[in-house]
């Protein structure tokens, strides 16, 4: 082994980490929403992105998977085994085609106390279509959908306040 000969532009600083001051930083307590009981009946609405979902989907598959994914999410949300699609939701799904599936889609879940006495869970999920395009206000068309979701209202949110 040849010894190393380090020019003094090369030569190495021993560098003395020195840790910062511990400060004590007071602990934010977490405030989780309050959760419902799996025996409750609730309604909830949110967007699920299906691009995300379907990423790499053969073209001849993303409905139907599309369809699955829909499913999958609404079941971990509302934690029913039971899922069933609206003839609405399936409608927007595959209104543009097979391959074409829409980047996103806004639902309504609707937990439901299940009628069938023969049936092996209690509840099950009814799922709608919200159609974003419309103002729940006015019912006219809005321009940019999901880009104004953030600051106008959805028909639930304005019902929901002419209840109280």
């Amino acid at each position: 082994s040849t010894p190393v000969v380090l020019t003094p532009q090369h030569r190495a600083v021993p560098r003395v980490c020195v840790p910062a001051p511990a400060t004590a930083v007071p602990a934010m307590p977490k405030v989780r929403p309050a959760k419902t009981a799996a025996d409750t009946l609730v309604t909830k609405e949110i967007t699920i992105n299906l691009h995300k979902k379907l990423h790499g989907v053969s073209f001849k598959k993303k409905a139907p998977r599309a369809v699955r994914a829909i499913k999958a999410v609404v079941a971990k949300e509302m934690k029913t085994g039971d899922v069933r699609i609206d003839a609405s939701l399936n409608k927007f799904v595959w209104h543009k085609g097979i391959r074409n599936v829409p980047y996103r889609v806004r639902i309504r879940m609707e937990r439901k106390r299940n009628e069938d006495e023969e049936a092996s869970e209690l509840m099950y999920t009814l799922v709608k279509h919200v159609d974003v395009a419309l103002d729940a206000t006015t019912g006219k068309k809005v321009k940019g959908g999901y880009k104004n979701l953030l600051s106008s209202k959805t028909e639930t949110a304005v019902e929901e306040e002419a209840e109280e």
